[in-house]
């Protein structure tokens, strides 16, 4: 996929997650209209952030479940903290469910560490509740 929309998005999105939930072609429209997000996106996989002041967020990243594992995560990971730091973040961070060691792994990878847990953030489709984990990098 080259041409994203919204509609896009989130297609790709709910492929790629059940939780969190899945993102609307509402709330990735909503999204893209903010000033301070920015979209970095890979034929197969894509990244919303966001920069505030001097510090940045990394909002989702999503890649095809078909194309894991090469590094197409890692590449947007680099590309969004080259951007952020360019927009003027001295900091980055995020914020992962504490059982998804895959995505854990992967951004530990890329530098980030755990920084703090948020108690039962994530709800689960059966009503259970997932933490999160807090995770942060200094870029530049």
């Amino acid at each position: 996929m080259s041409d994203w929309t919204p509609q896009s998005l989130a297609r790709l999105h709910a492929a790629c997650f059940i939780t969190p939930r899945p993102w609307s072609a509402d709330e990735f429209a909503s999204l893209l209209g903010e000033d301070a997000s920015f979209l970095i996106t890979r034929p197969q996989g894509i990244l919303l952030g966001r920069c505030v002041l001097d510090e940045a967020e990394v909002l989702t990243i999503a890649v095809d479940p078909a194309a894991r594992r090469q590094g197409i995560g890692l590449a947007l990971l680099a590309d969004f903290a080259r951007q952020a730091f360019e927009k003027g973040a001295e900091s980055a961070f995020l914020e992962v469910a504490a059982d998804n060691l895959a995505a854990r792994a992967l951004y530990t990878g890329a530098g980030y560490i755990t920084a703090g847990r948020r108690p039962r953030y994530y709800r689960t489709p059966d009503g259970g509740l997932i933490d999160a984990e807090i995770m942060c990098k200094q870029l530049g």
